[in-house]
């Protein structure tokens, strides 16, 4: 069953009438329909591009979260083989929000890693809605310092709405394992690539996302606090979420053009959640097209460029 956003009614209703027209050709006695058929799919697929060619950021907010978006999981399933899950921080025990472990991408040994929504009401509750505690961010540097003893590259899928606040989590020393996980990947000596799928919130997401190329999602969003959070903040109104999304500048258009970020991997029109298996190999594409600007590089050479990309961030003229 597909889910549509508030934004999406006329494509719905369009689709839903499409769906009565198939119901009652595809029955016992239907009638030829078909042209109205073909009629009403070209109106529907047209209002569908013109509805995203114009998403305001908060509509791609809710595009970005929309559950049936493909979550790390399924990248992995479709890009990575030999998939070995790698478990636990030696330190406290396992964080099933941030996955990690090794395997082979088109041909080359890879450590990947990456926010774990879940799909379904079980899944969500078994990853804690992607949001990790301490012992998942010192999983992550664990496996990124594996990564760089045996000389892999490394690609981080960035998913999550932010690191998990809760008591535990920060008596645990959640701040303290998030700057940790961003010292790794600012001192890992191999080539790190991530992607941002879906949301990339807070120093959740920053935490595997200091790399030497960041890519995202035309429909997905990057920022420092979500929108509920930074209008509540700003205005103490999170009814204003709409507000803050616009004003934060959280979309790909925008981060691209100061630099945030790296690459926009477009999407299938409608959303990835609409051609998951398209959407996940147009990453495929540019994750491999990413990893090929490193190849050769020395450790001190991949280092340098890294550091230079983000001090990079703060200059102006």
């Amino acid at each position: 069953m597909k889910v549509y956003l508030d934004f999406e009614k006329p494509v719905a209703d369009l689709e839903g009438k499409l769906a009565e027209l198939r119901a009652i050709e595809e029955g016992e006695g239907g009638v030829g329909i078909a042209d109205e058929i073909a009629r009403l799919q070209t109106k529907a697929d047209q209002a569908l591009r013109e509805i995203y060619g114009k998403l305001t950021p908060w509509q791609k907010t809710q595009v970005a979260r929309h559950p049936g978006r493909p979550h790390t999981l399924d990248y992995i399933g479709r890009l990575i083989e030999d998939f070995t899950p790698l478990a636990g921080d030696r330190q406290y025990g396992e964080d099933e929000a941030l996955i990690g472990g090794l395997g082979r991408f088109r041909g080359q040994s890879v450590m990947v890693m990456g926010h774990e929504k879940g799909s379904d009401t079980e899944s969500r509750l078994k990853h804690n809605f992607g949001m990790a505690r301490p012992e998942g961010y010192r999983k992550a540097v664990r496996l990124m310092e594996m990564a760089d003893r045996f000389d892999v590259p490394v690609i981080a899928f960035i998913d999550t709405a932010g690191a998990y606040p809760g008591v535990g989590a920060e008596e645990r020393g959640q701040a303290e394992a998030i700057a940790r996980g961003i010292d790794a990947c600012l001192t890992l000596g191999t080539p790190n690539v991530s992607v941002v799928i879906g949301e990339g919130g807070s120093g959740g997401a920053v935490a595997i996302a200091v790399t030497n190329q960041v890519l995202m999602l035309e429909h997905s969003i990057y920022t420092v606090a979500s929108p509920e959070a930074s209008a509540s903040i700003l205005w103490r109104d999170s009814s204003r979420a709409a507000d803050a999304a616009t004003a934060m500048k959280v979309t790909a258009t925008d981060l691209k053009r100061f630099n945030i970020i790296d690459t926009i991997i477009s999407e299938p029109v409608g959303g990835a959640h609409r051609q998951p298996e398209e959407a996940i190999e147009s990453a495929g594409r540019a994750i491999e097209s990413a990893l090929k600007d490193f190849a050769g590089l020395d450790s001190d050479e991949i280092r340098r460029r890294r550091r230079e990309k983000f001090i990079a961030m703060g200059r102006t003229l």
